[in-house]
């Protein structure tokens, strides 16, 4: 099976991969099988949630617009995944990309293998 590969944005300024806001972000991804990045009014964050909400797959949601440090770690996410656009959706520590394609993951059958996976 191939994983959704995302294109290589540049991350708006400086990137401390080592600071306390990238082991934030690193724990996060770490703590939960799904855990999604989303801005509150963003149709494709909402997308990717409607999806798990739809199988009743739990998930962590950090909302970075609700978020002083949302740019910083937006910027991060842009470092571990190649893109700094939202939803940024990882599935057992792994980003499967934005909204649609957790939505084209879900159509094929795809997501479920992977939530089976562990």
């Amino acid at each position: 099976m191939d994983l959704i590969s995302c294109p290589r944005l540049p991350p708006k300024g400086p990137v401390d991969m080592d600071g306390p806001i990238a082991k934030y972000v690193k724990d996060t991804i770490a703590q939960d099988m799904v855990v999604i990045f989303s801005k509150t009014y963003c149709p494709y964050c909402k997308l990717a949630k409607e999806v798990f909400d739809g199988i009743k797959k739990t998930y962590t949601c950090v909302e970075l617009d609700n978020r002083n440090d949302g740019d910083s770690i937006q910027n991060i996410l842009g470092v571990i995944t190649g893109a700094r656009t939202v939803p940024r959706v990882f599935v057992n520590g792994v980003c499967i990309g934005g909204g649609s394609d957790v939505k084209e993951l879900h159509e094929k059958g795809e997501l479920q293998k992977l939530l089976a996976a562990k």
